[in-house]
């Protein structure tokens, strides 16, 4: 397509939200609108705006001078504290429903929008519960559990059956990025865990229980996706996997990880995540003084994401984690055949922390 086009990127701090905004802006095809509470690092070619998606007629009043929006990508999402348990509780299904439906409200009094992107992930398959199938494929029967997925997804079927709008769902694995304090984003939980064992002298050993297979996708691959499907006719109206295209396990990946870090990996060092970070402030502020880092909180740092490790690393669990492998050829066969080898998604976003001053230089 030519000409500009106008997207908003709902949840534009998170780990795939952060990556779209400057994806779609790399772009000089689109005006790129950052929605989010919190405030981004400025960018040429992006405009930011602060609003809360839960406030119906605040977010209608904030939008209305926006003009006509033609894509929007919806990244967005409402956790309790403490992340998992809120996972299967009607109320936050309720509030990410709503969020959504307020968005797409005020967005379509514009009478422009084309195509919506949304999110889901393996809960999907109900991997939160019980074990899944090997490879999960998107036309299994949905699985029968209480999900906002399936709020969201009645809802955005329903408006396009409604007045044509087109839409695009994405089901990532475990998504690697560069978004700080957010809930769910393993790579600065990692990266601040290696910066205080190098700084109290402790052995940066895997923190985790049984190893187990599982797959990864960088946020660079899932933008690049997302920005192909807002105008292929071939991801219309479709629900995607997508991973990187390996798979790997933590124990396998924890050495080139203590590289990425600078550190000499060790042999395994359980250790609750959870817990221990958190009580681990007042190193860290004096570890970023003395690097002269950016962020000497450590909950801006690592939002939820600490309690979302413990799970991934099967952490005080004595057996691993179910399989938890999809297919990506339904995507493939689409068009889209963007691959990234993990080992180089955690060095690269490992090391671009470190450029951003969020973790400490490990050449110095």
């Amino acid at each position: 397509m030519t000409g500009r086009r106008k997207v908003v990127i709902a949840g534009a701090t998170g780990v795939v939200g952060l990556s779209c905004v400057e994806r779609f802006a790399a772009n000089g095809d689109w005006d790129v609108v950052a929605l989010a509470r919190r405030g981004i690092d400025p960018r040429p070619g992006v405009r930011h705006i602060s609003a809360d998606l839960r406030d119906e007629d605040g977010l209608e009043e904030t939008l209305a001078a926006l003009g006509p929006v033609s894509h929007l990508v919806y990244a967005a999402v409402y956790e309790k504290p403490g992340l998992i348990a809120g996972w299967t509780e009607r109320d936050q299904m309720e509030t990410n429903d709503r969020m959504l439906r307020n968005l797409v409200g005020a967005l379509q009094k514009q009478g422009a929008l084309q195509h919506v992107t949304l999110l889901q992930g393996t809960k999907a398959y109900g991997a939160h519960l019980h074990a899944i199938p090997v490879p999960a494929r998107e036309g299994l029967p949905r699985d029968p559990h209480e999900n906002f997925y399936w709020l969201q997804e009645d809802f955005i079927r329903q408006e396009a059956a409604r007045t044509g709008l087109r839409w695009t769902i994405w089901r990532p694995q475990l998504i690697l990025g560069g978004a700080i304090g957010v809930a769910m984003n393993l790579i600065p939980v990692i990266g601040v865990f290696g910066a205080l064992c190098r700084e109290l002298d402790r052995p940066f050993g895997f923190p985790g229980g049984p190893d187990f297979v599982w797959e990864a996708v960088d946020a660079r691959i899932l933008a690049e996706a997302i920005e192909w499907a807002a105008d292929a006719p071939e991801a219309s109206g479709e629900i995607f996997n997508i991973t990187n295209g390996d798979v790997f396990s933590w124990r396998d990946s924890w050495s080139s990880i203590a590289e990425a870090l600078g550190l000499e990996p060790v042999a395994d060092a359980p250790l609750e995540l959870g817990t221990w970070l958190p009580a681990m402030q007042a190193e860290w502020e004096a570890l970023a003084r003395r690097h002269g880092l950016r962020e000497p909180r450590m909950a801006a740092m690592i939002g939820q994401s600490h309690f979302y490790a413990d799970r991934c690393f099967a952490t005080g669990r004595s057996d691993p984690l179910p399989a938890r492998l999809v297919s990506t050829i339904k995507l493939r066969k689409a068009g889209f055949g963007a691959v990234c080898d993990t080992a180089d998604t955690f060095r690269y976003w490992l090391g671009r922390l470190a450029a951003e001053r969020y973790l400490p230089d490990v050449k110095g």
